[in-house]
């Protein structure tokens, strides 16, 4: 979500060193229990491992420093590191913790205990269980979504929604989560942030402490004085893949799990828009005594553009390369926060340095499915390849740049769209906050009925600039997505109805490169509203004048939605998540 978007909510004043009274007396009561050593675990959450088939990380926090924390598997005792970090605005200390737990079996579900020598519940410890990711080609599902916040209404843009959301995760019962980006929102309530991570991390423990929940970092995690790119509240949280760049752990990574390949991106190293930490005013944040740091000024915005020096897009490439070369990789998934194809008119939109840095990756090594959050809405577009040039304009001026808007290979929605000839983008910014927007803008720039005009009817598989690709891939249907295939370089075919969700079915073997997405005119007897992801009226938040360093861009309409919306509908029960079974 903008700042524009953040301020218009409300009323334009000093919104960002605000605390509400009910919100400090929980804060007080916290601290106390932390001032008496209590080492009792809580926001309990997994992630994977390098190998997602044999291990995960288990990872939590307490209330104060505990004693010798560990997990207990079967027989075994694995002791936890601590990892704690102090708040650089309230000088809060936060103690987490991560326990690596290895050598399990593929496809296999175990139990697990947390706990340590001071827990309050050491008679009764927390437990769970977990399953691993096969080994090899096999039958799961994962889901997603981003813009969770928590359900304390306390906090800007939490809102009870995320809760539900939580709970509709369950509902699919996935083997991981990918959670795209503004977990919650903490750098709006810069006063307080310990504690709406605290409740974010309690809310997802929920499903988080059954699944992994796989996230990537958005423009709200970062915050003033919490590490060189303001992530400290992240990284302290999350043990995550290696990406083995010095100096750049936990801030992109990829996974497999069967023979899917999953890419976590952090798009704030590329984008253009300035909307991460940011001082409103009228007056100054100001950070607690004990932390010697200095107060910031209103207008002060904390902007990322460019802090890998390249490095995360060189790693991206080499990452994408070899997983086309990899024989045993069907799809290619990427997870991002912010937009590369979004039509939102009340939102942020579509951001150019995405479109500069990474869609020609995506297009060169055949990435099958974009998912993104950002936008507090859904849509999901036609399969993308290549660019037009000049085509959009800019939004304060109306002066034509070139946005490099991306060109759908089709527009005819047939049911069923193939991604050997493009990627799909989704954007799923329906988690829990309280502003869905639900807003989209139309072009009207040209008298195509879609940008670009008429795609080619027959699109090369392969050519210059584009990775060959073996012949294998799923076919998808836009509320559930199923695939499956035979052995090796086995095809994929997606089918199947489903209430909720993306589910993936095959049906036997084809020897067809790509998935196949099809989307339902209807949805339990129900016409799709374009929009839609929670209860409630969509949020007026406006956007403003443009910031001379965002690059809104209104280019991926005219006339009929080239995104082919399948819109979640509006308060229907899991409809805040995206789910797909891969099988």
């Amino acid at each position: 979500m903008s700042r524009r978007q953040v301020l218009a909510g409300a009323g334009g004043t000093g919104l960002l060193a605000a605390t509400v009274s009910p919100a400090k007396a929980t804060i007080r009561a916290r601290r106390a229990r932390a001032g008496g050593g209590d080492g009792t675990p809580e926001q309990i959450h997994l992630t994977w491992s390098e190998n997602p088939a044999t291990g995960v990380v288990v990872s939590w926090a307490s209330p104060g420093q505990a004693r010798r924390p560990r997990v207990r598997i079967g027989q075994r005792v694995i002791p936890a590191e601590p990892r704690p970090y102090t708040d650089g605005i309230s000088g809060e200390t936060v103690w987490t913790y991560h326990a690596r737990v290895g050598g399990l079996r593929p496809g296999a579900t175990y139990a697990y205990a947390v706990t340590a020598d001071n827990d309050r519940n050491a008679a009764d410890p927390f437990s769970a269980t977990v399953r691993t990711a096969p080994a090899s080609r096999a039958a799961f599902r994962f889901t997603s979504f981003g813009d969770l916040a928590t359900p304390n209404t306390a906090w800007v843009l939490s809102y009870g929604q995320s809760a539900y959301a939580v709970e509709a995760v369950e509902s699919f019962q996935p083997l991981f989560h990918l959670l795209n980006g503004d977990l919650c929102y903490a750098n709006l309530n810069p006063t307080a942030q310990p504690e709406v991570w605290r409740d974010f991390g309690n809310n997802n423990q929920t499903s988080a402490a059954s699944r992994p929940w796989m996230p990537c970092l958005g423009n709200h995690e970062v915050e003033f004085y919490n590490g060189a790119q303001g992530f400290a509240s992240y990284l302290a949280r999350y043990t995550l893949p290696e990406n083995r760049v010095p100096g750049f752990g936990g801030r992109w990574y990829s996974f497999r799990v069967g023979s899917v390949l999953f890419v976590s991106l952090d798009a704030d190293d590329v984008v253009y828009q300035d909307a991460a930490a940011f001082v409103a005013g009228p007056a100054a944040l100001v950070p607690a005594a004990g932390t010697g740091h200095p107060a910031i000024e209103p207008g002060t915005s904390f902007y990322l553009r460019g802090y890998s020096g390249g490095a995360q897009t060189a790693w991206l490439e080499r990452t994408l390369a070899a997983g086309r070369r990899d024989e045993t990789v069907d799809w290619i998934i990427v997870q991002m926060h912010q937009c590369a194809a979004s039509s939102s008119s009340t939102g942020n939109g579509s951001d150019l340095g995405i479109r500069e840095e990474w869609l020609p990756l995506f297009d060169r090594y055949q990435v099958d499915l974009v998912l993104c959050g950002h936008d507090h809405d859904y849509e999901r577009s036609f399969p993308l390849r290549g660019a037009d040039t000049g085509a959009g304009r800019e939004v304060a001026t109306g002066t034509a740049v070139n946005t490099l808007r991306p060109r759908p290979v089709t527009t005819i929605d047939n049911g069923e769209f193939d991604t050997r000839h493009g990627t799909v983008h989704l954007v799923l910014g329906c988690g829990g906050t309280d502003a869905p927007l639900d807003e989209y803008g139309t072009d009207t720039a040209d008298s195509s009925p879609f940008p670009g005009g008429s795609p080619p009817p027959d699109p090369p598989t392969t050519g210059q600039g584009v990775h060959p690709r073996r012949p294998a891939g799923p076919v998808v249907h836009a509320r559930r997505l199923h695939a499956r295939g035979g052995g090796r370089g086995g095809g994929r075919h997606l089918v199947g109805q489903a209430r909720h969700g993306h589910r993936l079915r095959n049906r036997g073997l084809r020897r067809r490169p790509g998935l196949r997405i099809r989307r339902p005119a209807q949805h339990q007897g129900h016409a799709l509203p374009r929009g839609g992801c929670g209860p409630g009226q969509p949020g007026q938040r406006r956007q403003g004048s443009a910031d001379s360093r965002l690059h809104r861009v209104r280019d991926l309409h005219s006339g009929p939605s080239p995104l082919g919306h399948v819109a979640f509908h509006r308060g229907g029960p899991p409809d805040t998540v995206g789910s797909w079974t891969f099988s």
